[in-house]
């Protein structure tokens, strides 16, 4: 741990894996941390049945060149990856908007340098953080293989690949690094491998953060309803529950409620919710042993110790969190045929969450004409990725306060 030059109190406001991402990071810089979370426990919302996944050499924007176009045949497909349901929301519209904006090329390629930037950071953070003995959070690092069913589509992807961490492979050669995709080896045109990433419990590392922090003097975890604001000399006033909470800076990193907690201050936040799902269950020893991705399916799976992670969708235009009998089924049905010996898929739990995304898929971490107010926002599906990384951005803002 780091001392800085001088000690800071500051409030967190959002108790997920970006929220106590940013807590821990400040906490071993010396600050006195508070934590302020709405719900009883932490990691409940969109961090607690993620997809696991540690994807550092892969994120690249939702919003791409040629997304809008395959959305709209995706649209007419029942069962497709992305869904959207249009809604008299004019901040839907606008978002929307900006999403297509997105999705030039040059937009595009600059969301993803910026990302790439961050993951890598983000993960010589977390091992950083895991050799100085946080752990119990399901880590491993076996690698990430994504398989391509459409040819068309990995002969794009060979086009891009980085050699010195990634290499190709052929159908034959992703049964044989991962024998669970033997069944459907015959539908693969190939995969890329990248050895170099890792897979995670993300509700678990949430715990193991607050774990860590739990008791030290200079950290505390405030239940309730977080407001901001104006106070005097442009700086916001943080309450909980209408009370007010001492704080020299305040960090928004509240997901999708940070929208709704940033517009007393006029602060109007391009966050839209994508709806994903996921399914846990025992893993067998038929289950992938490395972190596989079904690119043309937009299915993810994740060994984590003794259960498998499957993840899945982006429902674009959804009201809240609440399961989709239609999706779940169809996740299971995508999960079945692709890996049939890995099941039971019938009784495997499932989940769905809102990731909390920008248009343009780059999180939001600055400060803002409030002078005591940091934004760390927006990181999508991307939130247990980038949230080390983004936690160290918030750091450096502090230390030229």
């Amino acid at each position: 741990m780091t001392s800085p030059a001088h000690s800071t109190t500051v409030a967190i406001i959002g108790g997920g894996v970006v929220g106590l991402s940013t807590a821990y990071a400040l906490w071993r810089d010396g600050h006195d941390v508070t934590l302020v979370e709405r719900q009883a426990g932490v990691g409940r919302a969109a961090s607690f049945a993620n997809g696991g996944q540690l994807s550092y050499r892969y994120v690249a924007p939702l919003a791409a060149p040629g997304v809008p176009r395959q959305a709209i045949a995706w649209a007419l497909r029942p069962g497709a990856p992305i869904s959207l349901r249009p809604r008299l929301d004019p901040h839907q519209w606008r978002w929307m908007a900006g999403f297509l904006r997105a999705c030039r090329k040059t937009t595009h390629d600059r969301g993803a340098r910026i990302l790439l930037g961050i993951a890598l950071d983000s993960q010589r953070e977390l091992t950083t953080w895991r050799k100085e003995g946080l752990d119990e959070f399901a880590w491993r690092q076996p690698g990430k293989l994504i398989a391509y069913r459409n040819g068309a589509g990995f002969r794009k992807a060979l086009a891009a690949i980085d050699p010195d961490h990634q290499r190709p492979l052929d159908a034959a050669e992703c049964a044989a690094l991962e024998p669970a995709l033997t069944p459907v080896a015959g539908q693969l045109a190939g995969g890329i491998f990248a050895p170099g990433d890792e897979v995670a419990d993300c509700h678990a590392f949430c715990t193991a953060l607050l774990d860590r922090m739990a008791s030290s003097p200079r950290f505390r975890t405030l239940h309730g309803t977080a407001t901001l604001a104006p106070g005097a000399s442009r700086r916001a006033v943080l309450r909980l529950d209408g009370r007010p909470v001492d704080a020299a800076q305040i960090v928004l990193a509240a997901g999708l409620d940070s929208r709704s907690i940033a517009a007393p201050l006029g602060l109007r936040l391009p966050l839209y919710g994508l709806k994903g799902y996921s399914l846990t269950l025992p893993a067998n020893a038929a289950a992938p042993r490395i972190s596989v991705t079904d690119y043309d399916r937009r299915i993810v799976y994740a060994r984590l110790d003794d259960r498998l992670r499957l993840a899945a969708m982006v429902d674009i235009g959804a009201r809240d969190d609440a399961l989709d009998s239609k999706r779940i089924a169809q996740l299971r049905a995508h999960a079945k045929a692709t890996l049939p010996e890995a099941g039971p898929f019938e009784t495997a739990e499932p989940w769905a969450g809102m990731r909390p995304a920008t248009p343009d898929g780059v999180p939001i971490v600055c400060p803002t004409s409030w002078n005591n107010v940091i934004l760390n926002v927006g990181h999508g599906a991307l939130g247990f990725t980038l949230a080390p990384g983004t936690a160290a951005i918030v750091r450096s803002l502090l230390q030229r306060f």
